[in-house]
């Protein structure tokens, strides 16, 4: 099986692949779609799109762990802005019929950590950890894609999962 891990944003949408390779987890590969911050909305999103097809379509993960809508109250635009970048992940998924599971910050980060306030720097160790790298993976976007894979790879092997 095949998870991939999704950190949406409209500047830089971190991805991250994951497989099952005999119960243990493995990194298969983890990039960055970026965008041109010049360019118009529209094209930004399609950007985004067009990238995360193209992972979609090479490495064929059977489902996809995104980070949820969250904002700081403070910053409203933040959430507008990630949930363009969200929409076009998802438009992308539907059409390789992947299932998209929501995942908030402090659910990954308690589920790889086991604190629901993990810092960047702990999330990136337990990662590295998790699925034996020899380095941590960069930048942060990358290092979080893992980090929701990883999450949802614990939460679909629990059996109170699977109940619900």
């Amino acid at each position: 099986m095949r998870i991939i891990g999704v950190d949406p944003g409209l500047n830089r949408t971190g991805y991250a692949v994951i497989e099952d390779r005999g119960g243990r987890w493995v990194a298969v590969e983890g990039g960055i779609a970026r965008t041109d911050p010049e360019e118009s909305l529209e094209l930004r999103v399609l950007a985004i799109y067009r990238d995360i097809r193209e992972v979609l379509e090479e490495l064929r993960p059977e489902a996809m762990a995104l980070e949820e809508l969250h904002s700081n109250y403070e910053f409203p635009r933040t959430a507008i802005l990630m949930g363009h970048a969200r929409g076009a992940v998802c438009l992308a998924a539907a059409e390789f019929g992947i299932t998209v599971t929501g995942y908030a910050p402090s659910r990954v980060k308690n589920a790889v950590t086991g604190s629901g306030g993990a810092s960047k720097e702990q999330v990136q160790r337990a990662v590295v950890t998790q699925l034996g790298l020899a380095s941590p993976p960069k930048p942060l976007d990358v290092t979080d894609a893992f980090a929701l894979a990883v999450c949802h790879a614990m939460v679909a092997r629990s059996p109170v999962a699977r109940v619900k």
